[in-house]
């Protein structure tokens, strides 16, 4: 499940059903307010997302699932697996985080609350947008009151756990990302008690086409893995106590 990030939509995740096998299907989550569900109310809380989340995904739970989040979309998906906790439904395959500090750091976002003039900056200096788009006064417009509902989602989320998640959490930061350095993705770490894995990328904020084929690589090659361990630890509970190996798991060395 891929949750994008704020001001965006699900379009971003477009091309990649092609780049990953058809083992692996991609839910790509359209938050409200935009595209396909523009007559739908724009969502200003994170708790109201999250539970209209949950409702979706809880049905889904019965296959394998991993959560994917861009940006705000990383702090979605982990709220996400704390709430599916909370409410004791099954857990996530695994949590996959990019461009977003991590939640642990005290983080000032620009914009959220002030006069549009100062989200269109914003938006300008962060770029992934095109020109041709920031320059339509009624596209503009409707960029605007969506970027600024999903950055008082952030804004006004204060959510910290008293205990981690426990399951394996890799992070992708831009090495030029100013937003999101990998330094401040590195903290990443301590939300959770499983394996972490963090990829520093050649891009910034926004991925390139390489970062992106990067990415739905390394879902593949973890996805793959993550099965088979699973596979093993059915045929083991199948076998008995007597006869089942020790389950391995991944380790979290940094690339």
């Amino acid at each position: 499940m891929c949750l994008h990030h704020a001001g965006g939509s699900a379009a971003m995740f477009r091309d990649w059903p092609r780049m990953l096998p058809a083992s692996i299907d991609l839910i790509a989550v359209q938050l409200p307010g935009r595209a396909d569900r523009s007559d739908e109310r724009l969502c200003y809380d994170m708790d109201e997302l999250v539970d209209s989340l949950v409702e979706v995904l809880a049905p889904l739970m019965a296959e394998p699932v991993a959560l994917f989040g861009v940006s705000m979309g990383a702090r979605v998906g982990w709220s996400l697996a704390h709430a599916l906790r909370e409410r004791a439904l099954p857990m996530p395959r695994a949590l996959y985080v990019s461009a977003s500090v991590a939640p642990s750091l005290e983080r000032r976002i620009r914009g959220w609350n002030g006069p549009d003039e100062g989200l269109v900056r914003y938006m300008r200096e962060l770029g992934g947008t095109p020109p041709q788009l920031l320059d339509d006064p009624e596209l503009l417009s409707g960029m605007v009151a969506t970027l600024r509902a999903d950055l008082t989602v952030l804004s006004t989320h204060t959510y910290q756990p008293s205990v981690p998640l426990d399951i394996p959490i890799t992070a992708f930061a831009g090495a030029a990302d100013e937003e999101s350095p990998p330094h401040q993705m590195e903290p990443w770490r301590g939300e959770t008690t499983g394996p972490f894995v963090m990829h520093v990328l050649g891009c910034g904020h926004f991925f390139d086409p390489d970062a992106v084929q990067r990415v739905t690589e390394t879902l593949v090659t973890d996805l793959r893995d993550l099965g088979r361990e699973q596979a093993r630890r059915r045929d083991g509970e199948a076998r008995g106590p007597s006869s089942a190996g020790s389950p391995r798991g991944r380790t979290g060395d940094r690339s």
